[in-house]
């Protein structure tokens, strides 16, 4: 499998598994086991870079992920994202305030059974919080070796300069489909 380099430093195969489909979206949702077999085939054959977010299923898709994921930590880079008011267990819009943001990883960590989230984007961009102040808090969650990288979603030129002047910006997500 070849790789690229994303950013500064971040190793993924050129291919990668975007993982969304495992727990919603895309009907009919495969069994748990069989999602977590798949992770783990595309292991077998080198993919390196798995996509994932919390609020997939919610809260589903990371724990497929990190059980699929757990045996081979150290081999593969996992991306999840943060940005939606989650607390009914239903999205009920943005909300990337830092304390949000803080809990946020702290219970992708735990779904994810890792130490560290290699790349962390914003999933949507918050109309209500600076994005100066969302890259800043990923900046201090880098620094306390929580994540590695931080990428930004559906994001437009201006936001990312804003977000990349307080911390670079490794990755950019953006739908596009042929």
């Amino acid at each position: 499998m070849k790789t690229r380099t994303l950013g500064h430093g971040l190793e993924v195969s050129s291919i990668g598994l975007g993982c969304m489909g495992m727990s919603q979206s895309f009907p009919p949702i495969p069994e748990r086991g069989d999602s977590v077999a798949l992770i783990r085939a595309a292991v077998e054959r080198r993919v390196t870079f798995f996509d994932t977010a919390q609020v997939y299923g919610p809260f589903d898709n990371e724990e497929i992920v990190g059980e699929a994921l757990e045996p081979v930590r150290d081999q593969v880079v996992i991306a999840t994202k943060f940005g939606f008011e989650l607390s009914t267990g239903q999205s009920t819009g943005p909300d990337s305030r830092p304390e949000t943001i803080r809990s946020s990883v702290e219970d992708s960590l735990r779904r994810l059974r890792t130490d560290h989230i290699d790349l962390l984007y914003q999933h949507r961009v918050d109309p209500n919080v600076p994005i100066e102040d969302v890259a800043g808090t990923v900046k201090e969650l880098i620094a306390a070796g929580k994540v590695r990288h931080f990428g930004l979603s559906e994001a437009g030129v201006q936001t990312i300069r804003r977000a990349h002047a307080v911390q670079p910006v490794t990755a950019l997500q953006s739908e596009y489909s042929l």
